[in-house]
């Protein structure tokens, strides 16, 4: 589990049937700091979060593919809360 922001959406007009609708948004992972810790990554979000907001995400494969339901899921981040 890692702190990130999102940072926008992005959208796709052929993906994986496993991504049939999830939104797709950007995060941007947070450090201990708040400082940005890598590379900006491309999450499912099924909560509504919206740019700016600050998220839980994470890269759990068995989480990903209890939600999405199915392993054979291109799939590696996902948001598991927003943060208050």
């Amino acid at each position: 589990m890692q702190l990130a922001e999102i940072i926008g959406r992005a959208t796709a007009t052929v993906k994986h049937s496993s991504m049939d609708g999830w939104r797709l948004s950007i995060a941007q992972p947070l450090g201990a700091s708040g400082q940005d810790d890598g590379d900006p990554v491309i999450v499912i979000d099924d909560l509504g979060s919206g740019r700016g907001d600050k998220v839980m995400i994470t890269s759990d494969g068995k989480y990903v593919t209890e939600i999405v339901g199915t392993k054979a899921s291109p799939i590696r981040w996902a948001v598991l809360g927003i943060a208050d």
